[in-house]
């Protein structure tokens, strides 16, 4: 699977898909005009690479400053397929980061992790710089 690596823009967040290193991840800011647009190609690779029998561990790392709605559902259905290959047995680790004092970010990832059974989700404050 070919790693994916997509800079930021404005309104995008920088995306590393390391699939053979098991290592996922966004950071930045997400508002894209077109949602499922930037996010569809990911979800496909996502379920492409989901879809082969490796047992690896996969961790997701997604450090979001702002997203929109349309963007947290993104979110959303890429979680979707990593809490299914969890449900599985494989060892899937999504870890929030959020800045210190961020209360809202803080609490989208607090949202998103109650609708976790499998895939560990780990809360991860950032001091800020």
């Amino acid at each position: 699977m070919d790693r994916i690596q997509l800079p930021p823009t404005d309104r995008s967040p920088r995306v590393d898909f390391d699939f053979a290193a098991g290592h996922l991840s966004m950071r930045g800011e997400s508002y894209p005009e077109d949602a499922a647009a930037f996010y569809g190609p990911l979800l496909q690779s996502l379920r492409s690479f989901l879809g082969a029998s490796d047992p690896r561990p996969i961790v997701f790392e997604v450090g979001l400053a702002y997203f929109n709605s349309s963007s947290a559902k993104a979110l959303m259905n890429l979680f979707m397929p990593l809490e299914d290959a969890a449900a599985d047995g494989r060892p899937v680790t999504i870890r929030w980061v959020y800045a210190e004092g961020d209360d809202t970010i803080e609490e989208a990832g607090e949202d998103f992790a109650a609708d976790f059974d499998h895939a560990r989700f780990e809360m991860v404050r950032e001091a800020r710089a």
